[in-house]
């Protein structure tokens, strides 16, 4: 039953309960006139309304149980459609002829069986598929030799190029802690797409997928970001500081930002 459903039939057996109580009133003022034969009309009376009530509290139960179950069915026909997204990107990226391996066996023992097709060309048959499971590797790169985000430290003379009123009580030390901090949300994220799934929880499996998403997108393909919900410090925090060092930070061309869906993406600025 849904809903809706679910709503207008209470209603109506609401209502159907409110005629019945009216009607069982009068009738109980009627059975005062003779209270000597009334009491088992009365008792009778009693069990009736309380089995309605019975009745109408599992209605009421069940209807909570239907409205809780909503948020997790819309967010499993959310992930369901995400998956189908992957799968049609997977099929439309297959190749359409498989290399074929041909074996040849020497006739001379001493040398085993050869494969004429060599494991670059398997590869490079297979190199157009790429299964999305698991979220693609982001720009970032530590011990496996990957790049770290960028650390682009402010100057004094930058600092002091700003008018009075941008640069308030900000100081240099400050701004710059706020970079460090950017430049490990930067390293974070991308360390959290690069992760197989058996290795995150399923809430961490989620957010990456969301941030490979964002990723992959035309405005952020190849470049360190972090999103505004990361910004929990320690130096840098959502507070009027925080803003206003962003505010700096975008002027001076350390970052730049954008909005993907619901979230407000920043981007990391290479030194130039």
């Amino acid at each position: 039953m849904e809903l809706k459903e679910a709503g207008s039939s209470l209603d109506s057996l609401i209502s159907s309960f409110t005629a019945r109580m009216k009607e069982l009133q009068e009738l109980a003022i009627g059975r005062n006139m003779y209270p000597a034969t009334s009491i088992a009309d009365l008792s009778a009376v009693d069990a009736a309304v309380k089995a309605m009530e019975s009745q109408v509290q599992a209605i009421s139960d069940r209807l909570r149980e239907e409205a809780g179950a909503l948020p997790k069915a819309k967010r499993l026909i959310e992930l369901s459609l995400r998956q189908q997204k992957r799968l049609q990107h997977i099929s439309a990226h297959v190749p359409t002829q498989i290399p074929q391996i041909q074996a040849h066996t020497n006739r001379n023992p001493s040398v085993s069986t050869t494969l004429d097709a060599p494991a670059h060309d398997l590869n490079s048959g297979f190199g157009a598929v790429r299964i999305e499971e698991e979220p693609a590797a982001a720009p970032h790169k530590g011990k496996k030799g990957r790049s770290s985000a960028p650390i682009w430290h402010i100057s004094a003379d930058e600092l002091d190029s700003l008018s009075s009123y941008m640069r308030g009580r900000l100081t240099l030390d400050k701004i710059n802690a706020a970079i460090n901090d950017m430049a490990a949300y930067a390293d974070a994220n991308a360390q959290l797409i690069a992760a197989p799934k058996k290795k995150l929880a399923e809430d961490s499996w989620e957010k990456a997928l969301e941030l490979r998403d964002i990723a992959t997108s035309e405005t952020i393909r190849g470049k360190h970001f972090f999103l505004e919900t990361d910004v929990k410090g320690p130096s840098l925090r959502l507070d009027n500081t925080g803003k206003a060092i962003l505010t700096v930070l975008r002027h001076l061309g350390r970052i730049n930002e954008t909005r993907i869906g619901h979230n407000r993406v920043f981007i990391l600025s290479k030194p130039q």
